[in-house]
């Protein structure tokens, strides 16, 4: 699927391969793109020879139920999550300060 605010592929179905590409549409795309995301949890690096970002994201070192969680804006592997349910549907939410499976329906 692709959802950029510019599609240039309509263009050369269109006949069109030889129109110039406006560089406000492929600006468009570039901020459409752009990862936006706290300074603190992005680390620089590169990507085919050229400068890149990507996002801080400790690794998993060993097995088990884990669910990426923020602590004071520092990301980290919370272990102490329950074990969820051998079938049905459910999503990983809080009751009364607790992590518990909460069962709801399967979407379509």
């Amino acid at each position: 699927m692709n959802d950029f605010p510019n599609d240039f592929r309509d263009q050369i179905t269109a006949g069109k391969s030889t129109s110039p590409i406006s560089a406000s549409n492929l600006m468009q795309n570039f901020a459409w793109a752009k990862l936006v995301a706290d300074p603190s949890l992005i680390e620089d690096t590169t990507q085919l020879g050229f400068s890149a970002r990507k996002l801080k994201i400790p690794a998993i070192n060993n097995n088990g139920n884990r669910v990426l969680s923020s602590t004071g804006g520092a990301l980290s592997w919370k272990e102490d999550i329950p074990t969820p349910p051998a079938s049905g549907t459910y999503v990983l939410g809080a009751i009364s300060g607790a992590l518990t499976w909460i069962a709801t329906e399967e979407c379509p």
